[in-house]
């Protein structure tokens, strides 16, 4: 698969899909599927069954959503932006590219 550009705890917005436009908080990556969970976005119902630790019924769950449909969200200009590398006191930092921000 390609590089992961998104991360945990990213602000990510969705570029495609039914769900284009929201925003949301990566849950979790998985860059070997390109898959990623995002707080809000993608999600479905689902039934569950009742058990001991759980009261069962319908439920609301987050589904995976490729990487590709998603873009890293530049708070300052309201909108999705590219990620460049850049270099801050000999680290390697993730710059946006249209605000020069860094994650």
């Amino acid at each position: 698969m390609a590089i992961a550009r998104i991360k945990k705890n990213d602000t990510v917005i969705v570029t495609s899909g039914t769900s284009a436009g929201k925003t949301g908080v990566v849950k979790s990556v998985d860059p070997k599927k390109g898959t990623a969970i995002v707080e809000g976005v993608n999600v479905h119902k689902k039934a569950m069954r009742r058990t001991e630790k759980t009261p069962g019924g319908i439920i609301d769950k987050e589904m995976p959503i490729r990487l590709c449909k998603l873009m890293p969200y530049d708070a300052d200009k309201k909108c999705g932006t590219r990620m460049k590398t850049g270099d801050k006191d000999g680290k390697k930092v993730r710059v946006s590219v249209k605000s020069g921000k860094t994650f």
